[in-house]
């Protein structure tokens, strides 16, 4: 396995052995103790499965209180999955990451605590695993504006994406009150 650093501190890009031949392939795709002596040494709490259609974009969103960690990977088709910096305090609020995750590629990525997440179907159809850090609290969830023009990420379509009636919804970074934002450094 190999693990690479991206410009966004700790958003992890990870490719995991596979060992293929004219059978198919078999990859581990989560092994604490493999990815703790790799430096992501995180609790997993719950797993996550999200099937999509082409077109269609799931995020940004982020809980806090209670933010969650994500390793992520497509199973099944191709996706465009990004990170946002969104901790108050951090030297690289507002910065992202984006890069396709895909069935053929097998890469995953880590999203930590305190950042947004998104992602955009880019294949007719797409299953996309999370594992995430901590439960799901529909209380503490926010959807961040996928098209918010101070963050500026480079979605790859041609066509407006189709999105959920709280991502139709959802805000622009300058607007979240400060207090619903995650700090920078974890406290």
């Amino acid at each position: 396995m190999k693990i690479e650093p991206t410009h966004l501190p700790g958003v992890l890009l990870i490719q995991p052995d596979v060992f293929g031949d004219q059978r198919g392939y078999f990859k581990e795709s989560w092994n604490r103790m493999k990815y703790a002596e790799q430096g992501l040494d995180v609790d997993f709490v719950q797993d996550n499965l999200s099937f999509s259609k082409k077109g269609i974009l799931r995020g940004l969103h982020f809980q806090n209180p209670l933010p969650q960690g994500k390793l992520v990977q497509a199973l099944q088709g191709e996706v465009f999955d990004v990170a946002v910096d969104i901790r108050k305090g951090s030297p690289n609020f507002g910065q992202w990451f984006g890069t396709v995750l895909s069935a053929e590629n097998h890469l995953q990525m880590y999203v930590p605590e305190g950042f947004a997440h998104g992602f955009c179907v880019l294949s007719e159809t797409a299953l996309f695993a999370y594992k995430c850090t901590e439960f799901y609290n529909p209380q503490s969830e926010y959807s961040l504006s996928f098209d918010d023009p101070d963050i500026g990420i480079l979605w790859p379509f041609d066509e407006p994406p189709s999105l959920s009636a709280k991502d139709l919804n959802a805000k622009l970074l300058k607007d979240f009150p400060q207090e619903s934002l995650p700090l920078y450094p974890k406290p």
